[in-house]
């Protein structure tokens, strides 16, 4: 009698009857968001004096932005790509992957387009992880991980108020 009720109810309120797994929310990333955090890392990593590559991937691992600085060369990029592959990978920095995971860390190396190496930082909105963003060319992967979370934190007003 209750679902009865209950199914009768929600056919007369008009409201369509679906499970709620039927439809998924998802936030993104826009391209100028990608721009503004890869420029920040550009720029923080030149302050420093490093030329540096930097790649900025969606939540899925799709790559949105590159860009590197006049001396940084190809291997850079794809380094910092690969870094950020390892963030989309585990949800976390390229190095807390590396040293929570340092049992499996060379079997990962072995995939496509993937590098457990320092330098690659999520991009979060409240708690999510929308995309990811790589570094190389610094002397040090501490130091691409450096730049590439000042690069997020030029932008963090803007994603810690994201709706």
């Amino acid at each position: 009698m209750y679902r009865l009720l209950a199914g009768l109810t929600l056919l007369l309120s008009g409201v369509p009857v679906t499970q709620a797994t039927d439809v998924i929310s998802v936030r993104l990333m826009t391209l100028d968001l990608a721009v503004d955090i890869a420029q920040g890392a550009i720029d923080a990593c030149r302050k420093d004096g490093y030329q540096i590559s930097v790649v900025v991937v969606d939540r899925s691992g799709r790559t949105q932005v590159v860009m590197r600085d006049v001396f940084a060369n190809q291997y850079m990029t794809q380094l910092a790509q690969a870094k950020a592959n390892a963030v989309v990978l585990s949800t976390t920095s390229s190095s807390a992957l590396r040293m929570n995971r340092a049992d499996i860390a060379a079997e990962l190396n072995y995939l496509d387009d993937l590098l457990v190496l320092d330098g690659g930082v999520p991009v979060t909105v409240a708690g999510a992880m929308i995309g990811a963003v790589g570094v190389s060319g610094a002397p040090g992967g501490d130091k691409d991980e450096a730049c590439a979370l000042r690069g997020i934190w030029r932008v963090q007003e803007r994603l810690d108020f994201a709706d």
